[in-house]
């Protein structure tokens, strides 16, 4: 970060991903909470030397940086204060800013490995992540989340003591040897009995240090019967939906969940829900070499991997629900954890690192899943292939959970023309490529973020950034979180949090996708939505950039001081703005256009102020994103 960069952040105050801190005194004991909550969430940028006066932030600087340095580094190199030593020498730098001082912390995201990052000795109590607000304790369920993905023993490894080839349902066992012996009829596996066949694909293990056998963790998960993976997994919960009502009193068309009706184990969900996932899916006519019919697309095999990925990564000793959701326009997958490699290297394929080894083995031994990190690459292209939007995965760092969105909207440029023409109407034309692209992600995944746009779009996360601002400003799009959280929707919709922790039942978690779905599903109210949205733009852009030319002279005349001198008293730019907004409903927008200064800036610095204190009236109070927000002088 240059010392410009910083003296932008200070115009809009701390986000997710860069903490404030005065440090007049020496370092402040917050830094290595904040320290922490970077490196166990995305990662950021302390800055040292930054005071907080009357929610705004000031330069100050620091005094004596080598001194602070030295202090910082015998502390980040102290396992009584530090768990891992992180940062590089090219993380931390004294930076110069307006003739002070400032000190530079980037604290980079911990690996798996290394995760949970935390202070005072205490992983329990000195766990820290990162949130819109702040930083806040880790409960003790996330801690041992985080420590059992940082540990290289695989997760379905363990021996359940007391459980044994009893807790298996024997049906689920006979239908994997009759799936295998029809794909591998001379297998050797195949004369072994039940339990040799368990050991040989990780699911009955003898450990050799301390004699122990016994059914794993993953024998169980793939063969149990419901009471036994209750008893050794409390929370284990399979949920599977499909929305495909534009009802929006009915909730699910089918579902299937752990309710005392079949034997939910992964092997019994994975073939139940498969077939009703493809089910409806186009299959062109196709003869392979042999002459023979082949009844699948790469859209199949990409289900299927989604699918079989969703089961053997997800953090089965987690309190949150496996769900699968079948959308007219999407298939959604959530299941717990996080990523265990970053997102880009998914993107890019070649690696894998699954959370349960053993029950991967047991479905290639079905002929599913791929061990050389090429599964999420088949999805992709068969995403590709049907010219569809680019899957989106997704962490949700404060819930440990990971959600694959495999979209169903077409990105052929006429389609994009017409669904765009019908929610923004007119004012399309005015939008540019980029900003098709991003409308169309929102329009079509209910919400996405600056991360989600870049494998569409050339331009610099930068751009980007600034288009979804200015959508935001424009009314087009709404805001929320900050920084690297932030995520952007259609005006109106108030999403359920699909990540929600489940009620005993799941309950819980099912009600509040099927909420999302409420909102988004019907087209008909969409295309509503999409006319307010237009009429709600068009005012807008008659409030700001179709002023006529006198009263555009005017106004500009007013701003000059501020436009043309760049820093002046702030009872100064007060008094410029009332007089502005003396005569007519002002648009932020407009304000900063005319002033020359970051809207966020402006608002945080001048409007808000003003507001408070009563100078200032807003056209919809307690709405600053609302679209036909406007400022007038309260006479």
């Amino acid at each position: 970060m240059t010392a410009e960069e910083v003296l932008t952040r200070l115009e809009i105050g701390e986000d997710q991903d860069v903490e404030f801190k005065l440090a007049e005194g020496g370092l402040p004991r917050s830094l290595w909470e904040s320290f922490s909550a970077f490196a166990n969430t995305e990662g950021g940028v302390i800055v040292l030397g930054v005071a907080e006066q009357a929610e705004r932030h000031e330069l100050v600087g620091v005094r004596s940086p080598a001194k602070l340095l030295k202090v910082f580094w015998d502390a980040h190199h102290n396992p009584q204060k530090l768990s891992a030593p992180i940062c590089a020498d090219r993380d931390v730098s004294v930076v110069p800013a307006d003739g002070r001082d400032l000190i530079l912390i980037r604290v980079p995201r911990a690996s798996r490995a290394q995760r949970p990052v935390y202070i005072n000795g205490n992983p329990i109590t000195g766990t820290f992540k990162r949130n819109f607000e702040g930083d806040y304790r880790c409960t003790e369920g996330e801690v041992r989340q985080m420590l059992r993905d940082a540990s290289d023993e695989p997760q379905d490894a363990a021996i359940l003591t007391g459980f044994s080839l009893a807790d298996l349902d024997a049906d689920s066992l006979k239908a994997f040897r009759n799936r295998f012996g029809s794909r591998e009829p001379d297998h050797p596996f195949l004369a072994l009995d039940d339990r040799e066949l368990l050991r040989q694909l990780g699911g009955w293990r003898r450990d050799r240090s301390s004699g122990q056998e016994g059914l794993t963790t993953a024998g169980l998960l793939m063969f149990g019967t419901e009471r036994s993976l209750l008893d050794a997994l409390p929370h284990y919960h399979l949920d599977y939906q499909e929305q495909l009502s534009a009802d929006p009193d009915q909730r699910w068309t089918y579902r299937l969940t752990v309710d005392g009706k079949w034997a939910p184990n992964l092997f019994n969900f994975y073939y139940r829900v498969y077939p009703r996932l493809v089910d409806g899916l186009a299959v062109p006519f196709r003869l392979d070499a042999r002459g023979t019919r082949v009844d699948e697309t790469h859209v199949h095999e990409a289900l299927r991997e989604a699918l079989v990925n969703t089961l053997i990564h997800a953090d089965h000793q987690s309190s949150r629900p496996i769900t699968v959701i079948k959308r007219p326009d999407a298939f959604l997958f959530y299941n717990p954890g996080r990523l265990r490699i970053p997102r880009e290297a998914l993107y890019q394929g070649g690696v894998s690192d699954p959370r349960n080894p053993s029950l991967q083995k047991m479905f290639q031994m079905l002929g599913l899943g791929e061990k050389a990190g090429s599964g999420f690459q088949k999805i992709l292209r068969a995403w590709r292939e049907q010219q569809w939007l680019i899957p989106l995965v997704a962490e949700h760092p404060g819930l440990e959970m990971t959600r694959v969105w495999l979209p169903l909207a077409s990105m052929i440029p006429a389609d994009v023309e017409r669904e765009l023409r019908a929610v923004v109407g007119a004012a399309y034309d005015r939008v540019d490529d980029l900003g098709r692209v991003i409308l169309m992600l929102a329009h079509r995944c209910d919400e996405i973020g600056n991360a989600d746009v870049q494998p569409y779009r050339p331009e610099h996360p930068r751009d980007i950034g600034v288009r979804l601002r200015q959508f935001v400003e424009a009314g087009w799009l709404e805001k929320s979180g900050q920084g690297r959280g932030t995520r952007y929707r259609w005006p109106g919709q108030r999403l359920g949090d699909l990540f929600a922790p489940a009620a005993p039942g799941g309950e819980g978690f099912e009600h509040s996708a099927a909420s999302s779905e409420q909102l988004t599903a019907s087209s008909e109210q969409l295309t509503a939505s999409s006319e307010q949205l237009t009429a709600s733009s068009e005012h807008l852009d008659g409030g700001s950039e179709h002023l006529e030319s006198e009263q555009e002279d005017r106004l500009a005349a007013l701003a000059a001081p501020m436009r043309e001198l760049g820093k002046v008293p702030k009872a100064q730019a007060e008094d410029i703005i009332l007089a502005m907004c003396s005569q007519r409903w002002l648009p932020l927008r407009t304000l900063a256009r005319l002033l020359d200064r970051a809207p966020d800036s402006l608002r945080n610095h001048y409007i808000n102020p003003m507001l408070r204190d009563g100078r200032l009236r807003a056209r919809v109070p307690g709405k600053p994103n609302h679209p036909g927000q406007a400022y007038k002088t309260n006479k």
